[in-house]
């Protein structure tokens, strides 16, 4: 039994370890600047969701990689199955009181991994980006590590499994560039996109904390944090 435990530690370090490069950030997109993050980063408003754009440096990516791959040696990354039975196409950890699963008993938060025991503590590095953009003294219950291939995505969905939707959703990204679409409070309709840059933090609150959002697409090799390539996003929220 430990021998499996250990080879998917393994297997998730060897997913996260990556050497770290300060990134060549894109041109601006056209969406309106509405304040300024640390006195220079641009944010965007994206239908209410606010999007600080290149709020980590290089250095401090690595500082919150270095502590997801502590994670993943305790909570090592798993593949999720739809309640149908269809893989999803992220691998998935998390950290903190919940970790948030997906299995045939459906979408839902659990204080256990999925192979037994407890998740980590949510590491200082993401509880410090929560406590600047968040606006609430209260902490997040959860810390959901997605690892995206250069072929995952993830489909239109709403954070709706939280008790209060008063706190807000928290999400940075790691590596490659990531297409990110916001819709509606319901599904349907017209949708608009923008590309997620590694250092990037997305946070959903107010109205737009019910939007549907997913990630239609990574574009590999704009990122060198990990050496093979791919996505990680990493998302707090307030459970109960």
């Amino acid at each position: 039994m430990f021998r499996g435990v250990y080879r998917e530690a393994e297997a998730s370090l060897q997913a996260l370890w990556g050497v770290g490069s300060r990134e060549n950030w894109a041109i601006l997109y056209g969406l309106g600047v509405v304040l300024m993050n640390k006195g220079k980063n641009p944010v965007f408003n994206l239908r209410g969701v606010q999007i600080y754009r290149g709020f980590l440096e290089a250095s401090e990516q690595m500082d919150l990689l270095q502590a997801l791959r502590n994670i993943a040696v305790r909570a090592p990354l798993f593949s999720p199955v739809t309640p149908w039975g269809k893989p999803m196409s992220v691998r998935m950890t998390s950290a903190g009181e919940y970790g948030w699963v997906s299995d045939r008993k459906g979408y839902h938060y659990a204080k256990q991994h999925p192979k037994g025991g407890p998740w980590p503590d949510i590491p200082p590095q993401a509880l410090n980006i929560w406590k600047a953009v968040a606006g609430t003294e209260r902490k997040p219950e959860c810390c959901l590590i997605n690892l995206y291939g250069s072929d995952a995505r993830m489909g239109m969905h709403c954070d709706r499994d939280e008790a209060d939707f008063r706190w807000p959703v928290v999400s940075v990204s790691l590596g490659d560039e990531g297409l990110f679409r916001v819709g509606n409070t319901v599904r349907g309709g017209k949708t608009e996109s923008i590309w997620l840059q590694s250092g990037d933090v997305a946070v959903l609150v107010g109205e737009a904390r019910l939007l549907y959002h997913g990630i239609d697409k990574i574009r590999s090799g704009t990122s060198h944090l990990l050496p093979q390539g791919g996505r990680i996003n990493v998302t707090m929220r307030v459970v109960d």
